[in-house]
């Protein structure tokens, strides 16, 4: 038989339901002050503008100082992961903020216009992909290799719009591609490898380290082993 009296049993119940409800309020509130962080920070890459810890603050608001730590940290992630956009201090001593392309890249592919998003993430995966080929990969085995993360030729993407002028023209013009006819192909077909603009910014290492912390969001269904380029180097 049950020695709690049921008023109490009740009572339990019914404070576990609300502490439960109340950490559920605090989480969507954390959230939307996430998504708010991001639109900020979006909004000053978008300008050019450095921002300030104090201004990152005022967005997240003073109800939710003692949560800004994770919303910081959690937000200059999503910048990295899903924009390729670091937030950096101008300085160690300062205390203005910049935001760049990440690996040292100079282009972000966003129109002239600043419409969309940054696809400097996009340009990463096909570095990556094109090294873990061998250094060189045909077109189609590239459109087959980004549909699986929803990136097809002739359809927009949500952040990345449409794809088929970034890798074949875009790309190539800004020296990131090369693109060299298959000799003898008919109808013509394409191989692409690394650019001299891509080799002079980064290289090879940090961007297979870069797909490390992108295998469990964009790339989680990538159907390629990035284990297989490493092995390759040593």
């Amino acid at each position: 038989m049950d020695a709690t009296p049921p008023s109490q049993s009740h009572g339990g119940s019914s404070s576990k339901q609300e502490g439960s409800n109340t950490e559920s309020l605090i989480s969507d509130a954390v959230d939307s002050k996430l998504a708010a962080l991001i639109q900020f920070l979006s909004s000053k890459y978008l300008t050019e503008e450095p921002s300030t810890m104090a201004e990152m603050k005022l967005v997240v608001t003073r109800e939710y100082k003692e949560h800004f730590p994770v919303i910081f940290r959690e937000a200059t992630q999503s910048m990295q992961l899903v924009f390729g956009i670091d937030v950096k201090k101008v300085q160690p001593s300062s205390s203005f903020y910049i935001l760049v392309p990440v690996l040292g890249l100079t282009y972000d592919g966003m129109e002239s216009n600043a419409k969309g998003y940054p696809r400097t993430i996009l340009l990463i995966i096909i570095l990556g992909f094109i090294y873990l080929q061998g250094s060189s990969a045909r077109e189609e085995a590239i459109w087959e290799a980004l549909s699986e993360i929803g990136v097809c030729p002739g359809s927009d993407h949500i952040i990345f719009g449409e794809p088929r002028k970034f890798l074949t023209a875009d790309l190539v013009q800004e020296q990131y591609l090369l693109c060299l006819e298959v000799p003898n192909s008919d109808p013509p077909q394409y191989n692409f490898l690394w650019g001299p603009r891509a080799h002079a910014e980064t290289n090879e290492k940090e961007v297979l380290e870069f797909w490390g912390r992108l295998k469990a969001t964009t790339l989680r269904a990538f159907p390629i082993n990035d284990e297989e380029g490493s092995e390759d180097e040593d």
